[in-house]
């Protein structure tokens, strides 16, 4: 199977957990099967990665995502899974036209052959994924030109779409979809057989590349890469589902959830309390999950969350966590917490002409060969061991190590072990882009 995984949002509605480049979907806070006791928690992205290789070992897994999510997912799926990377962000069909591109052009998957488009963060049984299969075979067919998976409802949710089906058979064509409506209707439509829409659907490559042709003028993946911001903003729904006939769906009956705030992640998690915490025995339905390195006690606390991380502190009702945005919207900090390819830094401390930022290195992992124009660096290197090359000269180094790096000279680690450094930046005019990248030195 071809499948091709949705990876968008900045998932504010989880703040101060997520951010601009660390979506709802890379936040670990699941058991993965098997997991033991002290074993590392995983996120929606590896879960839902995981469950199509049990369903499927052999599987072609494409994520398509917006340039600030690529280290974080080669971070948490290594380094060979594929990639295909929006420029700008422009809606559900310019992205799924452009992976189409992508598959073909880069991939060379054949235009007979099925794609499937998934979001990357349902939360799902095992189930799910083997409706896939079901996809699979409706595209083989031929059908129908495009295919749905439909959620059957387990209450009147006026959260998402509804498909009608014609019939109550597993696989059916659709006769009509219905906008998000409210309570009352969401009861009619349940009541006249209609399924969720959860954002699911499969067709031959050829299929999505001829509508993409028809309604974006590109010559390829390249050119369409190239000019990917003169593409109109519009969903898959808007542009290929509302004028489409020919259209069959699969029903899915098994557990499905739209995890997208504090509310529904708190349903998930195992445990009460993730990170350092406590609570007395008076609390009831709250949840504790904190990434900073302090312990945080809860006294008397029901239906609460407290969420805290290195971009802030949420003490929130769980329901009233989901309307978090509009505050969240007006905060103007940078981003404390990144994942990267080579691992993760976290700024610790903020000064007016001072940074302090811990910095985790994989094995085997290396910074870019770089230099700054406005600051000074220094790196005292707190437990692991690597190689520092500093214009040049490689420099062993290993706990408590101390190496300066003035303006102008260039500089990388290569980790060994597992490197953590804490870097104390020192200048005038701090900054992301005061960086000069090198190639690097033999």
């Amino acid at each position: 199977m071809n499948i091709v995984l949705l990876s968008g949002g900045s998932g504010k509605r989880l703040w101060p957990l997520s951010n601009d480049v660390r979506s709802k979907q890379f936040i670990k806070i699941f058991h993965p099967e098997d997991m033991k006791e002290d074993g590392e928690l995983e996120s929606m992205v590896q879960r839902v990665y995981r469950q199509i290789k049990k369903t499927d070992k052999n599987a072609n897994i494409t994520i398509a995502t917006s340039k600030t999510q690529v280290s974080a997912i080669h971070n948490q799926l290594g380094d060979k899974v594929s990639v295909c990377v929006e420029p700008t962000r422009r809606d559900t069909f310019p992205a799924i036209a452009l992976a189409a591109s992508y598959l073909s052009d880069k991939l060379n998957v054949k235009r007979d052959e099925a794609v499937i488009i998934c979001p990357v963060d349902p939360y799902v049984d095992d189930g799910y994924f083997e409706c896939f299969k079901d996809l699979d075979k409706m595209v083989a067919s031929g059908d129908y030109n495009l295919n749905l998976m439909g959620v059957v409802p387990t209450y009147p949710s006026e959260k998402y779409g509804y498909i009608q089906p014609e019939n109550k058979d597993k696989i059916s064509r659709v006769t009509e979809f219905k906008e998000k409506p409210d309570a009352a209707t969401a009861e009619k439509y349940i009541a006249d057989g209609a399924l969720w829409n959860c954002g699911v659907f499969a067709f031959k490559l050829g299929y999505i590349l001829d509508r993409a042709h028809e309604l974006i003028d590109f010559k390829d993946y390249e050119d369409l890469y190239e000019n990917y911001d003169k593409c109109k903003k519009i969903s898959f729904d808007y542009a290929v589902g509302e004028h489409e006939k020919s259209i069959g769906v699969v029903r899915f009956s098994g557990e499905w959830k739209d995890i997208g705030s504090w509310n529904t992640f708190a349903e998930e998690m195992h445990e009460c309390i993730i990170g350092k915490g406590d609570m007395d025995d008076v609390c009831e339905n709250s949840n504790i999950v904190n990434e900073l390195n302090i312990p945080i006690i809860a006294m008397g606390l029901k239906d609460m969350i407290v969420a805290a991380s290195n971009d802030g502190i949420l003490v929130a009702d769980k329901t009233q966590s989901s309307y978090i945005k509009p505050y969240v919207d007006k905060l103007t900090q940078h981003i404390r917490y990144a994942e990267k390819s080579w691992g993760s830094f976290t700024v610790t401390d903020v000064q007016k002409d001072s940074l302090v930022i811990r910095v985790e290195l994989l094995p085997e992992h290396r910074l870019h060969y770089h230099s700054h124009e406005y600051r000074d660096e220094v790196w005292t290197v707190m437990s692991g061991e690597g190689t520092v090359i500093l214009d040049g000269e490689k420099i062993e180094v290993r706990p408590g190590d101390v190496v300066s790096m003035k303006a102008g000279q260039k500089h990388t680690v290569i980790a060994r072990t597992k490197l953590v450094i804490n870097e104390v930046q020192v200048g005038k005019d701090i900054n992301v882009e005061d960086k000069i990248k090198y190639d690097f030195p033999e």
